[in-house]
């Protein structure tokens, strides 16, 4: 029986040391062949259960960290595409921040050769500004020299027409019988009895202004008396206001004193003003060259410009409140006359 129980436990002690043979590094080589067969059948088999028990955690640990290597390589798979991602897009932006620069550096130039351009037109600004306005000062000193040179002429036409009377509303025609200078005596004859037997009163020249007739004017051309001097021109013009009414063979003419153009447009200006202050019994006249003169408080004031009338109406309430319409539509005209030049 002994014998049978050691066979048996040899063959049992076989069976354990053989099955570990077929695994790798499992604790059962650590116990010697003696102290196996020492042992009890309960303890051997606890002890193999044991043994598979750990050699089954090992093999799931070994599972586990295979897993764990496994996921790791994915992972560090996963990095490397990440990381060759990222380089291309380190590339790609790089490549961007490239271009961006290289379009900051040619906006640059183009802003610093726009500025260039700007200085340069400024400056081609500022010199045809600079021109204009030479030109313009220069226009504005000619536009004072051509006033200034018409007032001359003015002037000159003044002295040299000063000697002249102009009569208005002589018919075209009347002149073939007797001719102008007969006409005039027959004027001094019909309104001036005394002045036509006054031998010193001598005409030296007389035509009609315009010497062309115009067949569509309804109106006759005036006639210009030249008399030898002043003082009868003058003797004759005061008759005439005395007088008032001059007529010509029954039917109403005027006569004038001859001016230029620029002292009847001069002395025309005049005639709103002298209209309200005739209606106010100021007695306005219009002086020699184109000079208004009115009785104000009992004396007479004479004025050579309008500014100046402007000035002295401006201290008397009353002349202001007399001429303020008519003033003020003469500022008006001035105003539009400025405005279209």
């Amino acid at each position: 029986m002994t014998n049978n129980k050691r066979k048996n436990q040899g063959n049992k002690n076989k069976e354990v040391t053989m099955k570990p043979s077929n695994e790798k590094d499992t604790p059962i080589q650590d116990y010697e062949d003696d102290d196996i067969e020492e042992m009890q059948e309960a303890d051997l088999k606890k002890l193999i259960r044991t043994l598979r028990s750990s050699q089954k955690q090992i093999l799931e640990l070994q599972k586990s960290l295979m897993d764990k290597i496994e996921n790791l390589s994915r992972e560090n798979e996963i990095l490397r595409r990440n990381q060759n991602e990222t380089k291309q897009l380190v590339q790609q932006e790089t490549g961007i921040v490239t271009e961006v620069k290289n379009s900051i550096d040619q906006m640059k130039n183009t802003i610093e050769s726009l500025t260039n351009r700007m200085g340069e037109a400024e400056e081609r600004i500022s010199d045809l500004e600079d021109r204009e306005q030479e030109r313009i000062q220069s226009d504005q000193r000619k536009e004072e020299e051509i006033r200034n040179l018409k007032h001359i002429v003015g002037n000159l036409q003044d002295t040299i027409k000063k000697p002249n009377i102009r009569v208005l509303g002589v018919p075209e025609g009347m002149e073939r019988e007797k001719g102008l200078e007969g006409l005039f005596s027959e004027i001094l004859a019909e309104n001036f009895p005394g002045l036509e037997k006054d031998r010193e009163i001598l005409v030296q020249e007389a035509h009609r202004t315009p010497n062309k007739h115009d067949q569509k004017r309804s109106s006759p051309r005036h006639v210009v008396i030249k008399l030898s001097t002043v003082k009868h021109k003058e003797k004759i013009l005061k008759c005439a206001r005395e007088k008032r009414q001059i007529t010509l063979r029954g039917s109403p003419i005027r006569l004038t004193a001859d001016f230029s153009s620029e002292t009847l447009q001069a002395r025309r200006e005049w005639r709103d003003i002298a209209q309200v202050l005739r209606e106010n019994n100021c007695q306005p006249r219009i002086l020699y060259p184109a000079k208004l003169s009115f009785v104000n408080e009992g004396e007479i004031k004479t004025f050579h410009s309008k500014q100046k009338l402007n000035e002295f109406v401006a201290t008397h309430p009353a002349l202001q409140r007399m001429l303020k319409d008519v003033l003020h539509t003469e500022t008006q005209k001035h105003g539009h006359q400025y405005e279209r030049r």
